[in-house]
């Protein structure tokens, strides 16, 4: 069967962030550490946490990452590729971001004060925009330049995928709201439920979720959906939307 012509000129044209030299360290250091580490004696490390009380197959770890002075990266204890994995949106999958969301208190350990609901970011890259081959969040605080066309434009979010009225960290994305204090949704099912293009062609798809409180003192989420594209080129990059210097911090 023929791969689509845009996915191949995607492949062509735009090179992984980062280029690891070895797209499968994330998996060895979860798979032939973390795990078996905290299956033995209870000890997650390298890793800061490692749950598996519904098993390897549902279970998750958080990683400390070399990038960042309080990035962390949520990583499944199953062999998951990423956004593009079918297996991410099979019946009954878990659902990764609700634990990414609360390993937010993680950078704020590291960082050594709270932050407001929305200082962080959470953001998955597409297939083109990632340098491991194991499906990672990244969680960390926001750009600066990026909390502030949030707030400045969070009347304009609305219920369904839209496109948001300006670039973010030089990239175009489409933004919808979900409401409620804890995050319950799933934003892979969200984006392919909501859009028959996206669930077919997953690995091009950029997710990031922001926390936000609306009006009326109504907390909830920003969902932001971007594309890796060749013209204009776009990695499909969403971790750009993250400052891995915290300069939040500092406010």
């Amino acid at each position: 069967m023929r791969r689509p012509l845009v996915l191949v000129l995607l492949a062509g044209l735009l090179p992984a962030a980062g280029q690891a030299a070895d797209p499968s360290a994330l998996w060895k250091i979860v798979n032939g550490q973390c795990v078996p580490h905290q299956q033995a004696s209870g000890d997650p490390a390298p890793c800061a946490e490692v749950n598996l009380t519904q098993g390897v197959e549902r279970g998750w770890a958080l990683l400390k990452d070399i990038r960042g002075i309080a990035q962390y990266l949520l990583i499944p204890t199953a062999r998951v590729s990423g956004i593009d994995d079918p297996a991410i949106l099979a019946p009954g999958a878990p659902n990764y971001w609700v634990p990414a969301w609360q390993a937010r208190t993680l950078v704020e350990r590291k960082l050594g004060k709270t932050l407001p609901r929305d200082g962080f970011a959470l953001s998955i890259n597409s297939a083109y925009g990632r340098s491991q081959d194991q499906l990672h969040i990244h969680v960390d605080c926001i750009r600066l330049d990026v909390r502030q066309a949030l707030l400045e434009r969070l009347a304009e979010v609305g219920a369904k995928w839209a496109p948001f009225p300006v670039p973010l960290a030089g990239s175009a994305y489409r933004a919808m709201r979900t409401d409620g204090d804890t995050l319950t949704v799933d934003p892979f099912r969200l984006l392919a439920d909501g859009d028959p293009e996206a669930a077919a062609a997953m690995g091009r798809h950029t997710l990031a979720l922001v926390g936000v409180t609306f009006a009326g003192d109504a907390k909830g989420f920003v969902l932001l959906d971007g594309q890796a594209t060749v013209m204009p080129p776009d990695r499909g990059h969403s971790e750009a939307l993250e400052d891995h210097d915290c300069a939040i911090a500092d406010r």
